[in-house]
């Protein structure tokens, strides 16, 4: 069934120059600033991931972590570059136990993981890059120093943890509450002390000539075992800091976990669709999950259906439980796990899968699979009191204001979390995508030094050594965060993403199938109603799950939302506009397109 042409909050950018999409107006600007001034797609995703980590504080920053997928012309393969920082090597369960812990605590110092996207960015700028680490800083300090206009998101988030901020995190009060108030929205915002620490890490970088290269490799050392690395390491060491266990922590982080670590590079994973191979992170990442539901959904005719078809949503729902059921059975850092990726995404495989949907129910289990011989359960806390068996007990059914992506965020400074995304695509045809995200302004105090705060990622691993996603020092937590590139015909296509935590491979597969079975244009695939499941545990702190239950749009048809309870599905129905922050280009032959995402109102695709 071909999609009719459906009315859009904004056109699909087209040109032939290069096209940037992010989930921020400035960000994309600089990006395309960048490109205009001879940059390629790399140099502009490099300025434009520093300028976001300014510009949405609440959504990532130079603490946190990123997956990074490229298209290097000059190579002809897609490469992923892992910016997702290990655990400490003081990280063990029976320290976070001996503290009287059953979970690594969602805020404050324990939660945090060595800082992963500086050294990415770094990396990224000296293999795929052609500029000068002041040509894709300079936006970033520019903006620290003498301000930008607040999203009214950032005033929302600082508004929330404000107590927090006033009573345990002074540091934090220092920097986002000037006067003791919260800043107003589209009020311009400052933050020197970050300001402070890119012109230092530029004037290291710089003071010794020899280049390009070198500058690039004296920043890396400046941050990870210079004076970045030291200001985090006696952060750590010297201060207990409230977190959401509602005690005083110290954390375990320390300047020599920051000098071991360095960002990898691998193969992405790839599952054939049809004219199309789709690449995502290997399974240190859910990034999989949604290559295991295509494997799922390929052998359906989803074109004789329809996008809001309660069949199509139905036999979505229930191949995503599946998915993601073996994301929580099996995922975790594969140099420490044996993650059987190859034997999920087989056919055969996926055929016993299959028979497990009925087209007539929706099922409330957990039912991971056994790839390989392989056991596996799925531990979960359901959200309508403590832990719990998975699927046993009615979960607490509540209409759902959540699923634009913006962080859920507590008194106590409590976060889901999110993100930011980058997408873009130069004249030569590199692709650069990415996800940054951690570092948030909510997720742990300001380190007064340097201006920015650490990250939360370690509240992703469990305190179980039965599982693959276990606690250990130097593993990476099985983060939410997703990238993604697509291959049409074996050439390079389409490069897309969202924030959103859980919810990022659910919109990402929701993008990915509206453009190729309907048809609908990048903006099209964006814009149409969106839904979610939260049937799995959740990725963040405190891991909850809500069995059967499945969050749509307000503009999803009454009859379907309808139908869909019919056959036992708990339905949540958000407001209009309210679920996904998709952005995505691609190249098709010498058209260059983009799109980015109206909900939220600050994604923006430019090109030309």
């Amino acid at each position: 069934m071909t999609q009719a042409r459906q009315f859009t909050t904004r056109p699909e950018i087209q040109g032939t120059f290069g096209v940037v999409a992010s989930t921020h107006w400035i960000a994309s600007a600089v990006g395309m600033g960048v490109l205009e001034r001879g940059g390629n797609a790399f140099d502009a995703g490099v300025a434009t991931a520093f300028t976001l980590q300014v510009v949405e504080p609440h959504l990532n920053g130079p603490g946190g972590d990123v997956p990074v997928m490229v298209w290097d012309k000059r190579h002809g393969k897609a490469e992923v570059i892992c910016g997702q920082g290990v655990a400490p090597q003081a990280a063990t369960i029976a320290h976070y136990k001996g503290l009287g812990l059953d979970l690594v605590p969602g805020t404050g110092l324990l939660a945090a993981v060595v800082p992963g996207t500086f050294p990415t960015w770094l990396l990224v700028l000296e293999r795929h890059g052609t500029l000068r680490l002041r040509d894709v800083l300079t936006p970033a300090i520019g903006y620290a120093r003498n301000g930008y206009p607040l999203v009214h998101q950032i005033s929302e988030t600082i508004s929330t943890v404000a107590d927090l901020f006033r009573e345990h995190w002074p540091t934090s009060a220092a920097v986002y509450l000037p006067g003791n108030k919260v800043p107003a929205p589209g009020t311009l915002f400052r933050n020197p002390g970050l300001a402070d620490t890119y012109e230092r890490l530029l004037k290291e970088a710089e003071a010794g000539g020899g280049g390009r290269d070198a500058e690039i490799a004296r920043a890396r050392k400046a941050w990870s075992e210079g004076f970045v690395a030291d200001a985090i390491d006696r952060f750590c060491r010297d201060n207990e800091i409230m977190d959401v266990s509602g005690r005083r922590n110290r954390g375990v982080l320390t300047g020599q976990d920051m000098a071991r670590w360095q960002p990898g590079i691998e193969a992405p994973v790839a599952l054939d669709y049809g004219r199309y191979s789709v690449l995502k992170p290997g399974p240190w990442s859910q990034a999989p999950a949604m290559l295991q539901q295509l494997a799922l959904l390929k052998a359906y005719d989803l074109g004789k259906m329809s996008p809001a078809d309660p069949d199509f949503l139905h036999l979505w729902v229930e191949t995503a439980k599946l998915a993601f059921a073996d994301r929580e059975a099996f995922y975790g850092d594969p140099d420490f796990t044996d993650v059987p990726m190859a034997e999920m995404l087989s056919e055969p495989y996926n055929a016993e899968r299959r028979k497990l949907i009925d087209m007539s129910r929706a099922s409330m289990e957990q039912r991971p699979g056994a790839p390989g011989g392989r056991t596996g359960a799925v531990q979960a806390r359901l959200a309508s009191g403590g832990p719990a068996a998975a699927g046993v007990g009615e979960p607490t059914v509540r209409r759902s204001t959540a699923g634009v992506g913006e962080p859920t965020v507590r008194r106590d400074g409590f976060t889901r979390g999110d993100t930011c995304h980058i997408d873009i695509i130069d004249r030569d045809g590199n692709m650069f995508t990415a996800t940054p995200s951690g570092g948030w302004l909510q997720s742990s105090p300001v380190i007064p030094a340097l201006g920015f705060q650490l990250g939360s990622r370690a509240q992703m691993f469990w305190l179980d050594e039965t599982r693959a996603d276990a606690l250990a020092p130097g593993r990476r937590p099985r983060t939410t965060l997703s990238a993604g590139m697509a291959l049409r015909d074996d050439e390079p296509y389409l490069a897309w993403g969202t924030p959103g935590g859980d919810q990022q491979d659910q919109w990402n597969s929701q993008l990915f199938l509206r453009h190729v079975h309907w048809k609908m244009n990048l903006q099209e695939a964006i814009d149409a109603p969106t839904w979610h499941i939260e049937h799995f545990p959740n990725s963040f702190w405190p891991r909850e799950a809500r069995p059967g239950v499945l969050v749509v749009e307000g503009r999803m048809p009454e009859s379907t939302v309808k139908e869909l309870e019919r056959r036992g599905h708990l339905v949540e129905v958000g407001p209009n506009w309210s679920e996904g922050r998709l952005s995505a280009v691609a190249k098709d032959g010498p058209l260059l397109k983009a799109a980015a995402n109206a909900r939220g109102m600050q994604g923006y695709a430019v090109g030309r």
